[in-house]
C-alpha cells in the first residue's frame, strides 16, 4: 500500500439543490431534511459518504484496494471472518487494505465470528446545513398506470383513470459542510495521499452519477481545502472554517449567483490553502 498520509487537512464543501430532495426524511414521509427549530436544511453525513462510495465503485469497479465493504449484498460477517490474520489488529489492516471506504471512514468490525473491533476513520464528515431556512414543497403528481388488481378494478368506471402520488423537493437551497482529515487515524488505516486525491475526486463528481428524478438539479459549488504543515495541525478547524462567508444578495435566492463566497486567505502559520472550484 502506499505511504500515509503525513499531513492534517480541513475543508468547506459547498454544494446546491434545485427543485429536488437532496436527502429525504423516512421519518416525515420522506420530506427534505430540515432542522425543526429553524427550519434550515440538513443532509447527513452518511448520505455524502454513500455518494463517495458510489462514485468510487464506478471507477474502479470493486477492484482491491478500492473494493467497497458498505454496499448493497455485501454480507459483511463473511468479510470479517474471511479477512487475514490471527488477532483483530491484523485482521483489521487487511480489510483496510482490500477497502476504500474502511480506510476512509472507517467501521464497526465487531460482529461476526471473529470480531476484528472498531476502524476510525481519518476522514470525518459534518451534517451539510442550509445558509437559509428552505421551504419543504409537495407536490401531487399523477400515473396512469395501476399496480394492482385491485386498484384496476376501482378505476373500471373512469375514463382515463390514474392513481395519485406526492414529490417533495426544495425549490433552492445552498448547502455547507464541514470536513476533517487525520493524519493520526489515516497512519492507522494506511489512507494514503492517493485516497485523498480520490476523496476530492469523489465529492466533485459524486452527483453526477447519482441523478434522478426525486433529487433535481444537484452540483457541487466549491472546495476549500486547509492543508496543515504537520499532523498535528498548525491551527484549529474552527479558526479556518471562519474563513469562509458566505453572503446573500437578496431574498429569496434562487440560485448560486445569488449568494457571494468570500474567502479570507490570510492563513495561520504552517495552512496552505486550496480552492478546488
Amino acid at each position: 500500500m502506499s505511504t500515509p498520509i503525513k499531513n492534517r487537512y480541513d475543508f468547506v464543501f459547498l454544494f446546491d439543490v434545485k427543485d429536488g430532495n437532496p436527502n429525504g426524511d423516512p421519518d416525515q414521509a420522506n420530506l427534505p431534511r430540515a432542522d425543526a427549530e429553524n427550519q434550515e436544511g440538513l443532509v447527513t453525513d452518511v448520505c455524502l459518504k454513500r455518494k463517495v462510495r458510489n462514485y468510487v465503485m464506478l471507477k474502479h469497479e470493486l477492484k482491491s484496494p478500492y473494493d467497497i465493504f458498505i454496499r448493497q449484498d455485501n454480507i459483511l460477517n463473511a468479510i470479517i471472518d474471511s479477512a487475514k490474520g490471527d488477532k483483530p489488529q491484523d485482521r483489521q489492516k487487511d480489510i483496510c487494505k482490500h477497502y476504500y471506504d474502511v480506510r476512509t471512514f472507517g467501521a464497526v468490525l465487531s460482529t461476526g465470528d471473529k470480531g476484528a473491533g472498531t476502524v476510525r476513520g481519518p476522514i470525518q464528515f459534518t451534517f451539510s446545513r442550509s445558509e437559509d431556512r428552505i421551504y419543504q414543497a409537495e407536490h401531487s403528481i399523477t400515473r396512469c398506470a395501476v399496480t394492482t388488481e385491485k386498484e384496476a378494478k376501482a378505476q373500471e368506471s373512469r375514463e382515463h383513470a390514474s392513481t395519485f402520488g406526492r414529490k417533495s423537493t426544495v425549490p433552492y437551497a445552498l448547502y455547507r459542510m464541514h470536513g476533517f482529515v487525520s493524519a493520526v487515524d489515516a497512519a492507522k488505516t494506511g489512507f494514503s495521499e492517493t485516497d485523498l486525491d480520490l476523496l476530492w475526486e469523489s465529492l466533485l463528481n459524486a452527483f453526477e452519477h447519482d441523478r434522478s428524478a426525486a433529487r433535481g438539479e444537484m452540483n457541487p459549488r466549491k472546495l476549500i481545502i486547509f492543508k496543515h504543515s504537520n499532523h498535528l495541525g498548525s491551527a484549529r478547524s474552527g479558526e479556518l472554517f471562519s474563513k469562509v462567508s458566505i453572503i446573500r444578495k437578496n431574498d429569496l435566492p434562487r440560485c448560486f449567483e445569488d449568494y457571494e463566497v468570500k474567502i479570507d486567505t490570510s492563513m495561520p502559520s504552517g495552512v496552505d490553502f486550496i480552492e478546488k472550484l
